[in-house]
Formats: C-alpha cells, structure tokens, sequence
C-alpha cells in the first residue's frame, strides 16, 4: 500500500489529503473517508479515520481522506456543514481522475459530522454506490435524504454514545429502504477509544463484500 500526500482544488481553496492505494495495478474501487467535526478537533488524522482507511487499502480498496476546509493545511474557513458538501464533491472528482480507480465502484464513509456531510451529497450522485456512517447524529433533514438513497448502506453506532439514541437509531435504520443494514456496538462510545480495529474492519467488511457484487 502507498499512503500519498495529496492537494486538490474545491473552487478557490485547496485541501489537503492522503491517498491510499492498495499495492497492484488496479483499477480498484475508492471510498472517500471524511472526518468528525472540525471545531471539536476532528481531522483526518482521526484514529478511526485512519484505521478505515488502512483496512479498505488492506482488502484492495483505495481510500482517500483529507481535511475539511479550515482544518490543517486545507484553505478556507469553517462552513457550517453546507460548503463541507462541496470538498466532498472535489475529494471525488479528485479520486475518479486518478488512472488506477474503477470509476464504477465509488463509495462514501464519514464519522458524525463527516457522515452528515455525506448523506446529501450521495443522495444526489448517481456515481455513489455504497455508503457507510459511523456515529450517525442525524436531525430529520438527513434521515429525509438518507431514504432517498436506495443503494447499499451500513449504519454503525455504540450503545453508549451519549448523543444517539440507541433506540431512535434502531427504529430509524429498520426504517431505511433496503439494502440496509445496521449495528449497536456494545460498550462503544461516540468517540470508540480500543474500537478502532472493530469499526475498521466491519466497514472495510461491508465495502469490499459490496464491491465484488
């Protein structure tokens, strides 16, 4: 595997990421992976963003994660969610033009604030096939969205994270038009301090299942 710094444009600002490509020729499919809340100090050095990132390059999948606008190196400054949609459409047509990437199997993860950013944009890219959120705290807007996209998706949250419902999680995701699936991990948290391995592997899991497919 090659872990490669990388910049890319998102109008008039640049963002800052690493692209991990699995060793081999490809072409191999790629999930965009996107960080928690930048004013709470999420990046993409997150140990759950990193550890995804290593696992899907490990089960031949590349992977690209990158800091949101203002965070890091990345220009510009905190958007409130709404321009963070727009530096993920740029890390996707960053990774489509890579020469190694299979353009027909593109997928999106995101952890809290990165799987809220994901939602609207996958509901509205016919590209995005699958789709992974870890720590989902969803207001009704993006559960709407959510119901919208009718492709593979997994849903992952701890039983004890302080700002999801296990229920209202459960009852929502039962809800979701399939394929659909979803998990409670006992003991986990919303921040998953000695679960990395755990999330890692059953996103990794999910995504390398639904690109054979």
């Amino acid at each position: 595997m090659k872990e490669n710094p990388v910049n890319f444009d998102c109008g008039d600002i640049t963002l800052e990421g690493i692209f991990h490509v699995p060793d081999g020729g490809g072409p191999f499919p790629v999930v965009i992976v996107c960080h928690p809340h930048p004013l709470y100090g999420g990046d993409m050095h997150h140990p759950i963003i990193s550890t995804v990132c290593h696992e899907l390059a490990d089960n031949a999948i590349a992977a690209l994660r990158f800091n949101f606008r203002s965070v890091g190196r990345s220009g510009g400054t905190y958007a409130e969610g709404i321009g963070e949609q727009d530096d993920v459409k740029a890390a996707i047509a960053f990774a489509l033009a890579h020469k190694n990437i299979d353009l027909k199997r593109l997928g999106l993860a995101g952890y809290s604030f990165g799987a809220s950013t994901i939602v609207p944009v996958a509901a509205g890219d016919a590209r995005v096939g699958m789709l992974a959120l870890v720590s989902p705290v969803f207001e009704s807007t993006q559960w709407d969205a959510l119901n919208r996209f009718r492709k593979p998706k997994i849903l992952i949250a701890g039983e004890q994270d302080a700002y999801i419902s296990p229920t209202l999680f459960a009852k929502m995701a039962k809800g979701l038009p399939r394929p659909s699936q979803y998990c409670l991990i006992k003991g986990a948290d919303h921040f998953w301090a000695g679960f990395e391995s755990e999330v890692a592997g059953k996103v990794a899991g999910f995504f390398a299942d639904g690109f054979k497919g």
